[in-house]
Order: structure tokens, then C-alpha cells, then sequence
């Protein structure tokens, strides 16, 4: 049996951030990446003083993005007011601008609340926006765990970021 071999140089940084998670850390992700400058060294695309938009660092397939309040809550009702309709509006422009920068078949756009409803952060609400593609899934993540990306998240974040650096003309 000749067995192809996938080269995933993600996968170890992916493996080791899960084990550093695990190690009892209490600082929350979301919480320190407004703290810097959007950039690409924190992928994020776009930031104002109630929301960022940033590429999930490790995606399920390029141009996942993840839209998410400044404020810490894991429940939509812990948002200060206005910040829900303002996450909806950047929700509706990051769509636009996977729209016309990737031409993505479809989407996945939704909420995990909770651990047990599949969180991967609990503590502090976030969107998901994924864009889909025919033919974008294969067997690879059902028996590998693997999935295969054919491009570098680097290489999507300066294509998007042409995009979002609009975004305060259209808030």
C-alpha cells in the first residue's frame, strides 16, 4: 500500500495551542487581540471600539472569519446595547467581502454557544463565518482529521483586507 503523506505545518501549532489552552491560561484570546493594532501578525482585518473582525487562525477553510464583540460575555444578552446590531452589521459586511474577493458557493455563518454547543472559546462570544465551495469536503477530515486548504492564511488576509479597510465609510 503506498500512502501519500499530507504536509500540514499548521497542524503542530494548531496541537500545541490546544495543549497550552488545557494548562489552565486565563487570558482570553479575544481579550488581547484588540489590544494591538489589526494587523497580519494577529490576522485581524478590522477593529473599532465595539467589535473586530478576525481570520480564524486555525480555519476550516480560507476566509474563515470570526466577528466578535470587545466586550467579554459568553451570552448575547451580556452585550452591551447597540453592540448585537453593530456584530450583525459587520456580520453583513464581511459577507460582502468574501462575496467579491473569493466568489464562495455559500456560507456557514452561526454562534456556538457553550462548550457543549460546540464552542471552542465558551467564555467569550464570537461569529463564525465560513465560506463553502462544491466539492470543498472530503474525506480527509471525516477519517484523517485533516483538512486541506489550498491556500496560505497570509495570502487571504491581504486579499480581504482591501475590503474591510472600507468598513468605516459603510458603518
Amino acid at each position: 500500500m503506498n500512502v501519500q503523506k499530507l504536509w500540514a505545518p499548521w497542524r503542530l501549532e494548531y496541537i500545541k495551542d490546544k495543549q497550552n489552552k488545557t494548562e489552565g491560561s486565563d487570558l482570553c484570546p479575544f481579550c488581547e487581540i484588540p489590544k494591538e493594532e489589526a494587523s497580519e501578525n494577529n490576522l485581524c482585518l478590522y477593529q473599532d471600539s465595539s467589535a473586530f473582525v478576525v481570520m480564524n487562525k486555525f480555519p476550516y477553510n480560507p476566509g474563515h472569519l470570526l466577528v466578535i464583540p470587545i466586550a467579554h460575555s459568553e451570552q448575547p444578552d451580556g452585550l452591551p446595547p447597540g453592540v448585537w446590531e453593530h456584530l450583525s452589521t459587520l456580520t453583513q459586511l464581511s459577507l460582502g467581502a468574501l462575496k467579491q474577493a473569493y466568489e464562495p458557493q455559500g456560507f456557514n455563518v452561526g454562534i456556538n454557544l457553550g462548550a457543549s454547543g460546540g464552542a471552542g472559546i465558551p467564555a467569550h462570544l464570537h461569529w463564525h463565518i465560513v465560506p463553502r465551495w462544491n466539492g470543498d469536503t472530503n474525506f480527509m477530515p471525516l477519517i484523517a482529521e485533516t483538512k486541506a486548504l489550498p491556500t496560505h492564511n497570509l495570502t487571504v488576509y491581504r486579499q480581504l483586507k482591501k475590503f474591510f479597510d472600507s468598513f468605516p465609510a459603510k458603518i
